[in-house]
Order: structure tokens, then sequence, then C-alpha cells
């Protein structure tokens, strides 16, 4: 899924996503500062230090602490306004936290019915907009945890089996983030990719920003 010249790339997601990003979400006129110092900004490094001549405007739309509840809310603004022409969304890392490190709190839950209900209806309004549905990049959530039966391992992989059938029923392009950090995770500790094994140190970071720029037909 090669991305067009002089095209627009949005990112949106959570904390994940955001890395620390200035507020508008943009590079600053000398690269990447503005995209935070995650991964949206090492797609952006290497669609530059590649393919310069492609013009490929990168909007990095993640907020941290947010769940698909919270996309949903300011998906007209952040999304559909901006007019892109292939949005990438990556959530539900706090969707599945919030039931594990405030289990008491259950109106921050989102669970797994709300969530692919409220996904779906985040693709359908935004496939309207795209030239085709592989333009639509949907990333599983993940936790860099190699044990699989841990129980928020388990957990979160419902949601990424969620992810992975709305990308198969509606056309779109599938970056499988877990696979991603499986592979690394049979040969290092988590804490060398992520020190709560939620939010990445650099080489994790790295690890994202391969499996999004090889879905993206840019490797």
């Amino acid at each position: 899924m090669p991305l067009p010249p002089n095209s627009r790339l949005l990112f949106i997601g959570d904390s994940i996503t955001d890395a620390g990003r200035e507020p508008m979400g943009e590079p600053a006129p000398w690269g990447t500062p503005g995209l935070g110092r995650g991964y949206v900004s090492l797609v952006e490094s290497w669609l530059l230090a590649t393919r310069p001549q492609d013009r490929v405007r990168v909007f990095n739309r993640g907020t941290s602490g947010h769940t698909v509840r919270d996309l949903a809310a300011r998906w007209q603004a952040d999304v559909l306004d901006l007019k892109p022409d292939t949005v990438s969304v990556m959530i539900g890392v706090n969707d599945v936290w919030r039931q594990f490190d405030t289990p008491l709190r259950a109106e921050t839950h989102v669970l797994p019915d709300e969530y692919a209900r409220t996904l779906e209806d985040l693709a359908t309004r935004t496939l309207a907009t795209l030239a085709a549905p592989s333009r639509l990049v949907l990333a599983t959530p993940f936790f860099i945890e190699g044990n699989q039966a841990d129980p928020m391992r388990v957990r979160m992989d419902e949601y990424g089996a969620i992810v992975r059938r709305l990308a198969a029923k509606h056309g779109a392009t599938l970056v499988d983030t877990q696979a991603a950090f499986d592979a690394v995770l049979a040969h290092a500790h988590p804490m060398t990719l992520a020190w709560d094994r939620i939010h990445p140190q650099p080489v994790g970071h790295m690890v994202l920003a391969r499996a999004f720029l090889s879905a993206l037909g840019a490797l």
C-alpha cells in the first residue's frame, strides 16, 4: 500500500502515538520535533530521508490517556476535518489498562463490545472519505509481555483480535504490533523495550516504526 506523493498521512491514538508531541501535532519547519519522540517522528524521518521528492505530510493526533471513546469525541476535528489521504489508528491500551489499574472505576472501562462497536463506527465514517479501503490502517494494541498467559496480555490479545477482524472485514491495512513485539521478545526482556510494558523506549518505538513503514510500503 504505497503512499501517494503529495499525500497527507495522519496517525491517531493514545500516549504511545502522542509521545510528547507539540499541541498542533505537526513537524516544525526543520523536521520532526512537533511529531513527538516516538514512532510517528521515526516514520516521518524515514520518509524524508528516503522519499523527499514525494513530500508526504505527516500529522500526529495522539493524545495521552485516551481510549476509543475519547477518539470518537474528537474524530471530526482531529481526523475528518484535516482531510487525510491515509489514516492510521492505534488505540486500545487504555481501554484495557483501566480494567487492571483502576478495577473499581468501572465507568472508565471500555469493554470489548463497546470497543468493537466504536472502532467500527470510526472506521466506517473514515472509509467513506478515503480513496481506497487500504488507506485506512488499523493497528492492534499491544502489551510488551512475552508470557501470553498473563491476564493483561490475555485481555489485550482479545482486543487485538477485534482489530484484526475489523481490518479483514473492511479491507483495511493491518499492522499487528503485538506480533512485531513478540518477535523481539523471543530474544529480549520486556524491560529493554518498555519499563512498564506499555510505553516504549526508543528501541520499542523503532519496532513500531518498522511495522508501520512495512505496512505502508515504505521499506
